[in-house]
């Protein structure tokens, strides 16, 4: 039986193992998408469009507990559970309405409205037990969020010879088995009391902060590029695999190790954040991921082993710099509001990746590889906003 003396031991790995088991229902779609598209018709913009709905009902969920202050009034563990709970139940209707892309792409977005509960509510339940080396804690939470993603295209890959439900099943359990974790471990003691009332968009009021709009328009450009590339590494993966004439059932493994890679990238960039700062970690992390996004389209037409390990390397760099904008954002938001604030951040960021999904999906079946250059702003411009924050931590980290 789990007990929350029990849990309460080993906080931080019952946390992420949790954000693991609960985030593997917002690509659960995805890992089944070739089956889809055989078993029921889809398109490729059809699964864009599934995908679009799940970031549309995360940012509107994150909307909604950031301007109503239930991301603050609300305990983040119940919070948390709940909303595991009701999105492992919706993932699993999924299944019945999947045939009519309406009534899907609404089961998907209410998935995203529950997500909203999950993601930011982890991190506040990070910082609630390990208040010190946030960037290295939130760097796992991450890479289990990452793993999570991941890890649909990883059931696939299990249950191959298997109808295409069954992923999507198995990812439900995982949620609540997710909620019944956070549900008996509680919140820590290392948050302030929570806030009664308050002004609607009272999240917003962090960004007058210089370093936190510095760490959050950063984490705007990485958000741009991060959910577009992760929808389309399966596509890019399939284009690799038929160059080299090989099954087409290592797709979802590949796929799988090449977003899973992110959590060593993750867990990396939390330890390295500890000795030079999390700024100049996200500051290094976005400018790798930046340059493969520009030099991918242009290697293109080499051989499909040298794509597979640039891949693999874009996997590592491109969640790697989340956590530390999240702990960047966390030292500098208002402590009585940090969920709001890291709600409302995560609501702007995830705004951001529908059109790059959107463009990322529809133009991949006539523009190929090249695609990814429509990701390239992101970074780009994630990085002069960052510029400064990097600046003013290096000075502090090197001056006598």
């Amino acid at each position: 039986m789990l007990s929350h003396a029990l849990l309460a031991r080993t906080p931080l790995a019952v946390i992420v193992i949790a954000q693991l088991f609960g985030t593997s229902l917002w690509f659960s779609v995805n890992g089944v998408g070739l089956a889809l598209q055989e078993a029921v018709g889809l398109s490729e913009s059809d699964l864009g469009l599934l995908t679009i709905a799940v970031q549309a009902g995360f940012i509107t969920g994150t909307l909604l507990i950031a301007t109503t202050g239930l991301a603050d009034r609300v305990r983040a563990s119940h919070l948390f559970a709940m909303s595991a709970v009701l999105g492992a139940l919706i993932n699993a209707a999924f299944i019945g309405v999947a045939e009519s892309v309406t009534l899907a792409a609404v089961a998907r977005f209410l998935v995203g409205l529950c997500l909203a509960g999950i993601y930011p509510l982890g991190m506040k339940l990070v910082v609630s037990w390990t208040p010190t080396h946030a960037g290295s804690a939130l760097g796992w939470l991450v890479g289990m969020l990452t793993l999570g993603i991941a890890s649909p295209h990883l059931l696939r890959g299990l249950t191959l010879q298997l109808p295409w439900q069954w992923p999507l099943l198995l990812a439900s359990a995982l949620a609540l088995l997710a909620a019944l974790m956070i549900f008996k471990l509680g919140v820590g003691p290392h948050l302030p009391a929570r806030a009664n009332g308050g002004r609607p968009w009272a999240g917003l009021a962090a960004f007058k902060e210089k370093n936190f709009r510095a760490a959050a328009l950063g984490y705007f450009g990485h958000c741009w590029e991060l959910y577009a590339l992760w929808a389309l590494v399966p596509f890019l993966v399939a284009r690799e695999l038929e160059r080299l004439g090989a099954a087409p059932g290592l797709q979802p493994w590949l796929s799988f190790a090449v977003i899973a890679l992110g959590l060593p990238g993750c867990v990396w960039a939390g330890w390295w954040s500890r000795r030079i700062g999390s700024a100049r970690v996200a500051f290094i992390a976005l400018a790798v991921s930046g340059t493969l996004c520009l030099i991918y389209p242009l290697l293109g037409d080499l051989s499909p082993w040298l794509l597979l390990a640039l891949l693999a390397l874009w996997g590592v760099s491109v969640i790697a710099d989340s956590a530390q904008f999240s702990a960047l954002a966390s030292a500098s938001a208002p402590p009585e509001r940090l969920g709001a604030a890291l709600a409302m951040m995560n609501a702007i960021g995830f705004g951001l990746t529908i059109p790059s999904i959107v463009l990322g999906t529809a133009l991949w079946a006539s523009q190929g590889p090249w695609v990814i250059w429509w990701l390239l702003p992101g970074p780009v411009l994630g990085l002069i906003a960052m510029r400064g924050l990097h600046l003013r931590t290096h000075l502090r980290t090197t001056q006598p």
